[in-house]
């Protein structure tokens, strides 16, 4: 059956004169083959048409950067509460510390797979569920609740108390040993399973290992740090020694626990009004688990502009690969015209991308800036983690098409949410997605 549809020399030699027939082929072949296809691509309208300007804008403050590490979620997370730290105390500026929050979210990821090969040791290795787990035991992406259980469970830091570290900033050489360390504790606990012995005892030396490659990578979380600070205002203030949840407490005026993710996940296999989770997807055992609440775009991009201006910035994940120029800082849903460089048919719609393994959520950052005509966003201000080297020092311009194309879910107050949609989170019961669905993935 598979001879029947090879490639012949008739076949090859009909696709070479068509293409030699072609001049636009020829001209982009000699265009794409000198110069980068996005160069080549760059829609020059979309670009001349879009300003950074905003008509509401929050940010007066430095962006971050992630370095050579996936975690822009717990970067734009910290970025959302420094925020409101900042606003608390008048400061200038001020960072929370990363590496606190990466050292404690990779323990308690090396705990949740270690519990989960105990709970799936009956399973062969090739489950899809074990296999998926087993192929990136211990990256570095995350998801909103994910962040709200560390949070929630240890609290944070100034930077100055736990600062970044060469592993930190570039995590690859880390990972790889944890990698390594927790497929060895699968097979460990797969073993001491079979043999029916007590595999609790074993996952907790584990844990132990874990702990001690990331203290030698990342240093030791503080238990509680000296903390004073001069305000705008120039007027110096002592609060003496903290804890990490006492600081929490005591200077981030948000509730992340009456935070939903709200998801626009626009398959007709996830309806909207429906909660959706994800099997085996967290990384704290015990803490807060995985939930979306999905609606339409419209809703997202709405509720965006609602609470940027209130004064407070928003917590969002995206596909960062589609159509987004780094350098310019620009994301529009058509700012690369592919189609007319290759002449072929490349649409698709959000939904048969997202089925087709085209498109999933892969970075988050932080809304901090919207531009209103009429009361409705026509684009949006983004607060990236990537340096200042690019865009306004590091802020990036989106398009209101993009948003509606490209945005995956944004976290907001619950009370915040119309009283319909308020209800929905009360009656229904979720949806449980496998862990390799689209809505699974993580941003790094």
């Amino acid at each position: 059956m598979m001879t029947q549809s090879a490639l012949d020399q008739a076949d090859l030699a009909r696709l070479a004169a068509e293409f030699d027939a072609d001049p636009h082929a020829r001209f982009a072949q000699n265009a794409v083959t000198t110069t980068g296809i996005d160069h080549i691509a760059l829609d020059r309208r979309v670009v001349t048409s879009i300003d950074p300007s905003m008509s509401d804008k929050l940010d007066t403050w430095p962006v971050t950067n992630q370095k050579k590490s996936g975690r822009c979620w717990l970067f734009s997370g910290l970025n959302l509460l420094r925020a409101h730290v900042i606003d608390e105390l008048h400061l200038d500026s001020f960072e929370l510390s990363q590496n606190y929050l990466h050292f404690w979210d990779k323990l308690e990821k090396a705990n949740w797979f270690f519990t989960s090969m105990i709970e799936l040791a009956d399973r062969p290795l090739d489950d899809r569920t074990v296999a998926t787990m087993l192929a990136d035991p211990i990256g570095d992406g995350g998801q909103w609740d994910m962040f709200v259980s560390l949070v929630v469970k240890y609290g944070v830091v100034p930077k100055y108390a736990m600062p970044e570290t060469e592993s930190s900033s570039n995590t690859k050489g880390m990972n790889h040993t944890l990698e390594t360390l927790l497929r060895r504790g699968a097979r460990d606990l797969r073993r001491t399973v079979a043999d029916g012995k007590d595999a609790d005892e074993v996952r907790l030396s584990l844990v132990g290992e874990v702990y001690r490659v990331l203290s030698i990578h990342l240093g030791t979380p503080p238990t509680s740090f000296w903390w004073q600070y001069r305000d705008k205002d120039n007027e110096f203030t002592r609060a003496g020694n903290v804890t990490p949840l006492d600081f929490a407490a005591r200077y981030i005026d948000v509730d992340l626990t009456r935070y939903i993710c709200l998801v626009n996940d626009p398959r007709e296999t996830s309806p909207f009004g429906s909660v959706l989770t994800v099997d085996h997807l967290g990384n704290v055992v015990g803490g807060r688990p995985v939930a979306y609440l999905n609606a339409p775009a419209e809703l997202l991009s709405g509720m965006v502009a609602t609470i940027i201006q209130t004064g407070r910035p928003v917590w969002f994940g995206c596909d960062v690969s589609q159509q987004f120029d780094r350098t310019l800082g620009v994301w529009d849903a058509h700012l690369f015209d592919y189609q007319s460089v290759y002449g072929v048919d490349l649409s698709m719609t959000k939904a048969e991308r997202m089925r087709l393994g085209e498109e999933a959520m892969n970075h988050a950052m932080l809304f901090t800036g919207v531009d209103l005509v009429d009361g409705a966003p026509r684009r949006f201000r983004v607060e990236n983690s990537w340096g200042d080297e690019a865009a306004d020092k590091g802020f990036d311009t989106m398009n209101a098409d993009w948003f509606n194309e490209h945005v995956f879910e944004v976290a907001v107050p619950i009370e915040e949410l119309p009283e319909q949609w308020q209800k929905k989170l009360d009656r229904t019961t979720p949806l449980v997605l496998p862990l390799w669905d689209p809505m699974g993935s993580l941003a790094g």
